[in-house]
């Protein structure tokens, strides 16, 4: 009885080997292509400045604004130079769009408010484009307002008069911001002077002009001190038909005094 032939591992493996060698490993499939993603649409912009004014009436129907559009076209999947010729081909269609939008508002405004209809004919006109369809090319719009010329020339002697009126007085609040900041400077100096007592000859140091200033200033000042040295007197000592005695009325009086004669360099004794 004969016993089957079992090969050894090492001659297993070689047999796969040699068959791998000629027959190759199994077919795999490969992967399910990654789908292409779509490029987004391209996008074509156009500015056109119209090169007329479009004219609606100002309130009294007597004067026209003037209205300088500016068109902003835009389209996707379409070249520059189609868009530009569609936008040009367009143009008096999209001038009357303005038009028809800016009558009814123009006529609520006097011709003189050229500005204020500027902002809220841009406010109306915010957001808005023609064709409604924006798969279409469609463009929106901005305008600036100008007045008649006939108003304009009304306008300018009265600008010219405001003008001169806020330049007048603009020059004269600046005068007195100089005046108020140099007067306060030469008070604070007159006054540390006059508590100096070397600074009346120093003052003849600085120019005769500037010392005679200061010599007059200083003599009113004393003048004025008799005068007042004689009602504090009086407040202290009291009048005999009034009755004041020593309180704390006088007392406070007599203080004062001493206090200014003190500061003035008045001899005391002198009362």
């Amino acid at each position: 009885m004969s016993i089957p032939y079992k090969p050894r591992p090492s001659a297993q493996r070689r047999w796969w080997q040699i068959l791998l060698s000629l027959f190759g490993p199994a077919p795999v499939s490969p992967p399910p292509p990654l789908p292409v993603p779509l490029a987004p649409p391209q996008v074509v912009t156009y500015r056109l400045d119209a090169p007329e004014p479009i004219l609606v009436p100002a309130r009294g129907d007597a004067f026209d604004f003037r209205l300088f559009a500016v068109y902003h076209w835009r389209a996707h999947h379409m070249s520059a130079g189609a868009l530009r010729q569609r936008a040009e081909s367009y143009l008096a269609w999209a001038a009357g769009i303005v038009r028809e939008r800016a009558t009814d508002l123009a006529r609520e405004h006097e011709p003189h408010r050229s500005h204020e209809l500027e902002r809220a004919l841009n406010n109306l006109l915010v957001g808005q484009h023609w064709p409604r369809d924006e798969s279409r090319p469609h463009f929106t719009v901005q305008v600036r307002v100008s007045p008649d010329e006939r108003v304009r020339e009304r306008l300018r002697p009265y600008w010219e008069e405001r003008i001169r009126l806020e330049c007048n007085h603009e020059l004269e609040q600046i005068r007195a911001r100089q005046t108020d900041e140099l007067t306060r400077r030469w008070c604070a100096v007159l006054q540390a002077l006059e508590d100096d007592p070397v600074t009346a000859h120093a003052a003849r140091l600085t120019g005769e002009q500037f010392a005679e200033v200061f010599r007059r200033y200083v003599a009113e000042r004393r003048e004025a001190v008799p005068e007042l040295l004689t009602l504090l007197r009086e407040a202290v000592r009291g009048h005999n038909d009034l009755g004041l005695g020593p309180s704390e009325y006088t007392e406070a009086w007599d203080a004062a005094l001493r206090t200014y004669q003190r500061q003035h360099g008045i001899d005391q004794r002198a009362n």
